[in-house]
C-alpha cells in the first residue's frame, strides 16, 4: 500500500491539465497492455475538469470504456443524472460514443439496478477476480465522503459486494448505487483533483490529519493514489 502522491499545482487550470495528463499516460499504457482502458467517473466538479481538459490529449479514443464510480437511480435526463451531465458536456467534444459508457438502468430499484450494474461490469474484467480499474477518478464531498460512501453509513465496511444499492443516501438523490471499498482499493490508480480554498480544511482533514473519513479509506493495496491540488485546496497541508 503505498502513500499518496500529493501534487501540487498552481491554480485550478493547471489541476486540469495535470490531471488529464494523468489519465492521457494511464489510457495510453492500458491501451498498449491491455488493448482497453478501463475508467471510473464521478461527478460533481470532475464533469467540468474533464470537459476542459480531455480535448486536448491524445489517445485512441476507441478503446475507452467509462464506467460509475457511483450513480444516481435517475433518468439520464435529469440534472441529477451523472451520465447525463457526461453525455452532455463530452460527447461531441472528443470522439466517444454513448455505447462506451456502462450505465445504469434507471427504470429499476435501487436494489436491482446494483445487480444488473454488477452483471454489466462483469464482461469487462477477467473472470473470479475482484475487478481491477486502469483508473477512478474520485471525488471528496464537504463532509469527506467519496463515491456514494458516506461518513458513518454501514457500507464502508461492505466487503464483498462489488456494487451497492443505497437508498438513504444523506445528500440527494437518497436513491443511488456506489462501486465499494474491495474495487475501489483494488484499481491501480485512484485521483482525486481538488481545487479551491473552500476544499482546503478536508483536504487537512484527511492528508494531515489522517481522520477515518471515506476519501482517507482510499488505499489501493496494489496501486497508486493521487492527490492533485491547488494552491487554495493544498493551503492547510
Amino acid at each position: 500500500m503505498s502513500s499518496p502522491q500529493i501534487i501540487r499545482v498552481k491554480t485550478e487550470e493547471d489541476v486540469i491539465t495535470s490531471l488529464c495528463n494523468l489519465i492521457q499516460d494511464v489510457a495510453n499504457k492500458a491501451i498498449e497492455t491491455e488493448d482497453v482502458f478501463k475508467i471510473g467517473l464521478s461527478g460533481g466538479s470532475l464533469i467540468n475538469f474533464l470537459a476542459l481538459g480531455l480535448p486536448k490529449i491524445t489517445t485512441d479514443w476507441s478503446k475507452w470504456r467509462l464506467f460509475f464510480c457511483d450513480e444516481r437511480v435517475v433518468p439520464s435526463e435529469s440534472p441529477d443524472s451523472t451520465f447525463g451531465a457526461y453525455r452532455k458536456s463530452l460527447i461531441g467534444k472528443i470522439p466517444l460514443s454513448e455505447s462506451q459508457f456502462i450505465q445504469i438502468d434507471p427504470h429499476l430499484a435501487a436494489e436491482d439496478a446494483a445487480r444488473d450494474y454488477i452483471r454489466k461490469m462483469a464482461p469487462f474484467f477477467a473472470p473470479d477476480s475482484l475487478p481491477r480499474f486502469d483508473a477512478l477518478l474520485l471525488g471528496m464531498g464537504p463532509d469527506g465522503h467519496t463515491c456514494s460512501l458516506f461518513p458513518g453509513h454501514r457500507l464502508l465496511d461492505e466487503t464483498s459486494v462489488w456494487i451497492a444499492p443505497i437508498t438513504n443516501s444523506p445528500k440527494p438523490p437518497p436513491s443511488r448505487i456506489t462501486l465499494t471499498f474491495p474495487i475501489i482499493n483494488n484499481a491501480e490508480n485512484c485521483i482525486f483533483a481538488i481545487a479551491g480554498q473552500g476544499k482546503a480544511d478536508m483536504v487537512k482533514r484527511i492528508l494531515k490529519d489522517k481522520e477515518d473519513l471515506p476519501s482517507y479509506r482510499v488505499k489501493p493495496t496494489d496501486g497508486k493514489l493521487y492527490w492533485i491540488l491547488d494552491e487554495g485546496a493544498a493551503s492547510l497541508l
